[in-house]
């Protein structure tokens, strides 16, 4: 009667296989043979790879490299030309790592282990080893599963795994181990969108800011206008030799708010990192009654803060700073008599410039608004009656 093969599993850090049975119940066993599942001349099969002359054995290491599953059976031998049947199949778990690089990913798959008798798989458990490091264990699935991601790497660290299928009877089967290093065009760690400002013929002019390690050199630029919607790609740039992307967009309306933002985009067209929000500063300009009112949209959102809003008038002769504001306001008055008689030719103007504070990565972003006019002229008022009687009251007729 043959033997029972009982387990087959790869010696940890090594490509031995190690076949354990039990001894044949028949009689007179002289030694062992071990059958190895391979092709032979365009026939497939099991054919013997080596005989064990101890009744006794139980065990047989098969140091053949391996490069796939292999599938094992026993058979019992009796002198002088008598061998038992062949043994049930047994084999061993062979599993391969893989890495995504678009997804910044690593798969590892096997194949099951085969039958699931006489010992029933309760789990599999997958091990890592990061850069020779000691394994430990990852993750473990279900029975039936053949697969299991993991879900990001470190460029150019190198990755081992290997996967163990847990007995009921107490014991496991082990893989060897799959081995790669990870490799991906590097990514900019962060993107820092440097300002969006009114360009001088209406555009938007934006600058964007890459962390200079990054190996990419596509990226995508993205619109939304006003406060909700959704961003829509308005340009691929291809990436610069130097750390700043620059952009004009001149598909505007006059004014509108836009927000935009700076995806890198790898190999794979994914983008991968997004920059913060850039918006423009759009100004507007009302007298109402005695008062020039000022309103502007805050600038969104730096990677430091807004520091402050400084207001620029040109009364006819040139833009000169007006005055500074705290971050939080968006309006501002000036009383019209005090700029009234200042005026070369009636009309005062208006621009706001934000500037950022406290950015991690040292940048100082400044973003200008469009300009805003108005026309201011001087109100005379004529009365259309008047009592000289002497009491004090509308004696005199005169403008005011």
């Amino acid at each position: 009667m043959p033997p029972e093969l009982t387990y087959v599993s790869v010696l940890p850090g090594t490509t031995t296989t190690l076949l354990n049975w039990t001894l044949s119940p028949s009689s007179g066993i002289a030694a062992y043979i071990v059958y190895f599942y391979e092709i032979r001349l365009g026939n497939p099969g099991f054919f013997a790879i080596d005989t064990i002359w101890d009744p006794s054995a139980t065990s047989y290491s098969d140091t053949r490299t391996q490069y796939k599953s292999f599938q094992y059976r026993i058979a019992a031998f009796r002198s002088p030309k008598c061998a038992s049947e062949l043994s049930n199949i047994l084999s061993t778990i062979f599993a391969e790592a893989s890495s995504d690089s678009c997804k910044k990913k690593i798969n590892i798959s096997w194949n099951k282990y085969i039958p699931p008798s006489p010992q029933i798989v309760t789990k599999y458990t997958i091990l890592i080893s990061v850069n020779g490091s000691a394994f430990s264990e990852i993750g473990s699935v279900s029975p039936d599963t053949t697969s299991f991601m993991v879900s990001d790497f470190t460029i150019d660290a190198g990755y081992c795994f290997r996967v163990v299928a847990n007995l009921n009877g107490g014991t496991n089967s082990s893989s060897g181990s799959s081995c790669l290093t990870a490799k991906m065009q590097t990514p900019p760690d962060w993107i820092n969108a440097d300002y969006a400002t009114m360009a001088e013929k209406g555009g938007i002019f934006l600058s964007f800011s890459v962390d200079p390690d990054s190996e990419i050199d596509l990226f995508s630029l993205e619109r939304r206008e006003g406060y909700s919607g959704s961003f829509s790609q308005i340009a691929q740039i291809p990436g610069p030799d130097s750390e700043k992307v620059i952009y004009t967009d001149n598909t505007v309306k006059q004014d509108a708010v836009y927000f935009y933002r700076l995806s890198a985009v790898n190999s794979c067209n994914i983008r991968v990192i997004s920059s913060n929000i850039a918006s423009n500063i759009d100004i507007k300009a009302q007298a109402i009654g005695n008062d020039i009112i000022l309103l502007w949209n805050r600038y969104r959102e730096w990677n430091g803060s807004v520091a402050s809003y400084r207001i620029f008038m040109d009364m006819g002769n040139g833009f000169a700073e007006k005055d500074m504001t705290a971050p939080s306001d968006t309006t501002y008055s000036i009383f019209i008599p005090d700029v009234m008689y200042k005026l070369v030719q009636g009309k005062v103007c208006f621009y706001i410039s934000a500037s950022e504070g406290g950015n991690p990565y040292g940048i100082t972003g400044e973003s200008v608004s469009d300009t805003a006019c108005l026309s201011i002229g001087e109100k005379v008022t004529v009365p259309n009656i008047f009592t000289p009687d002497g009491d004090g009251k509308n004696d005199y007729f005169k403008p005011v």
